[in-house]
């Protein structure tokens, strides 16, 4: 009996060590060919040459934003990969920086990219908008460094309130689709314009609009383990269904079923299938306010920033919210130092992690680095918006726009005479 007794005991240790004996060669391969494929892509992110463009704008721009969702279809590159090009060459897809920046008011408008797309912005920028002036300007990022002895920096992600599938309040939800005369427009960037137009000498605010193409992901573009990620078009549809069942009444017994939507669930079906028939990008959005020490103003900077986007947001639909990535401390975060104040001073603790918070995202902002490993593991999912969506958060805009810091251009062009002697 005790010999029986001894051996039942004996199998779940042989079994665990038998587990562990098979498993865990393949979970260290695993974690190789991971580390494999961050090394790889991580090469060719920071393998490519890139520059900065800044756009000078205009007074006369007309365009409504359908023009820059032209542009950004033009941006839609899904780099199409095959296996060796993803596991042996770490190919990924193109990304792009859009990007507002305020320097003691003076408003800039940026866009970061690889040198090999230059022609291509170029090209599709001047067809849309054929006055705006590009030149390539050094990376004006680099003039700042993490010093909290003399600066003080505060950097948010924003994300969404809602699920990907629900769009933002659009520019087509303000008529700008339609072409309306200036003094009827109604712009909703204005409002990011000019709190970037109020800021006082010494302030600075950052804007950056990462995005890349959205696109269903396999084993093929680096899905090891699990079910590949759909396309955003499959959520977006698995909503539409969801509230066009809500607006459905039913009858006793389920005797008869009759589509009577609501008012506002009518218009969300639109909007979600107008967004729909739109190309998706993938976006991660970032704001950092820094000015010297003496003079960091929380409500113009903080507040401002955040109030500066709550025009796109919709009651019923989707907007956005800072994300809880952001450098503050708050008080909740002393309150749990608190309990370990005797191993370390909480104050210093507490600038300990925030001085770590802010080097992070001064130096993930300088990068443009979004969307792959290491940063992906420890930050917000990528929002998804389409085109539409993109177009109205970055946009030129016309004399709607009266922050009068804006960066424009003093001259028109023209084109010379056709008849010109050779």
């Amino acid at each position: 009996m005790n010999v029986l007794l001894a051996g039942l005991l004996i199998i779940p240790f042989y079994l665990i060590v038998f587990g562990i004996f098979f498993a865990l060669p393949v979970i260290l391969i695993w974690k190789l060919f991971h580390t494999w494929l961050e090394y790889i892509q991580k090469r060719t992110f920071f393998g490519q040459s890139y520059m900065l463009l800044e756009l000078k704008l205009p007074k006369d721009i007309t365009r409504s934003p359908v023009g820059m969702e032209i542009f950004f279809s033009a941006l839609f590159q899904t780099a199409a990969a095959t296996y060796v090009e993803t596991y042996v060459g770490g190919k990924i897809r193109p990304s792009f920086s859009l990007e507002l920046a305020s320097f003691d008011g003076a408003v800039h408008f940026y866009i970061y990219t690889r040198k090999a797309w230059r022609n291509i912005i170029e090209a599709q920028i001047y067809a849309q908008y054929p006055n705006v002036e590009i030149f390539e300007v050094d990376d004006y990022t680099r003039n700042v460094v993490h010093d909290p002895k003399t600066i003080n920096m505060w950097g948010t992600q924003f994300v969404f309130t809602k699920p990907n599938a629900y769009p933002i309040k659009t520019y087509i939800d303000y008529g700008m689709d339609k072409d309306p005369k200036e003094e009827f427009k109604i712009d909703p960037m204005t409002s990011v314009l000019e709190y970037l137009g109020s800021l006082k000498p010494g302030e600075q605010t950052w804007i950056q609009i990462i995005i890349q193409a959205h696109k269903k992901i396999d084993r093929k573009h680096g899905k090891l383990v699990g079910e590949a990620i759909p396309d955003w078009g499959a959520a977006v549809k698995a909503e539409i269904k969801k509230v066009r069942e809500d607006g459905v009444v039913v009858g006793k017994d389920e005797t008869f079923r009759i589509p009577n939507p609501t008012r506002g669930q009518t218009d969300m079906i639109a909007s979600m299938e107008r967004n729909l028939s739109k190309l998706p990008f993938e976006v991660v959005i970032r704001g950092f306010y820094i000015t010297k020490k003496e003079i960091f103003n929380a409500s113009l900077g903080l507040s401002g920033l955040i109030g500066s986007f709550r025009q796109y947001n919709s009651m019923s639909m989707n907007g956005f919210k800072i994300s809880n990535k952001f450098t503050d401390f708050d008080d909740t975060g002393k309150d749990i130092l608190t309990l370990f104040g005797w191993i370390w001073p909480v104050g210093d603790m507490a600038r300990w992690m925030r001085d770590g918070m802010e080097k992070h995202m001064l130096k993930m902002y300088k990068w443009r680095y979004a969307f792959l490993q290491p940063y992906h593991k420890y930050n917000p999912e990528p929002m998804i918006m389409s085109t539409e969506e993109l177009a109205t958060i970055y946009h030129f805009p016309g004399q709607v726009a009266t922050t009068p810091t804006i960066t424009r251009s003093t001259s028109k062009k023209a084109e010379p005479p056709s008849n010109l002697p050779i």
